[in-house]
């Protein structure tokens, strides 16, 4: 079975997916890092903002919210 990489803001809600590479440079990158975001992670998209954006995502414990633009820039392996 083949698993497929893809932007995190193109993870289904109630799909989990694992950190494989941060493609954000600056302090976005930091900030991803600061929050968890490193490889081999597990994040799982809980729910989408009523208008759409933000997505909130569980991540080590907690639920934080990141925008769509944030999220593409994260790389997940879904299961």
């Amino acid at each position: 079975m083949s698993k497929r990489i893809v932007p995190l803001n193109c993870l289904p809600i109630g799909k989990k997916g694992k950190v494989v590479k941060l493609i954000s440079e600056g302090i976005i990158r930091r900030r991803m890092l600061d929050i968890g975001l490193i490889p081999d992670t597990v994040v799982e998209a809980v729910q989408k903002s009523p208008s759409g954006d933000p997505t909130a995502y569980y991540i080590r414990g907690a639920v934080m919210a990141l925008r769509s633009e944030e999220a593409g820039k994260i790389l997940v392996e879904m299961a």
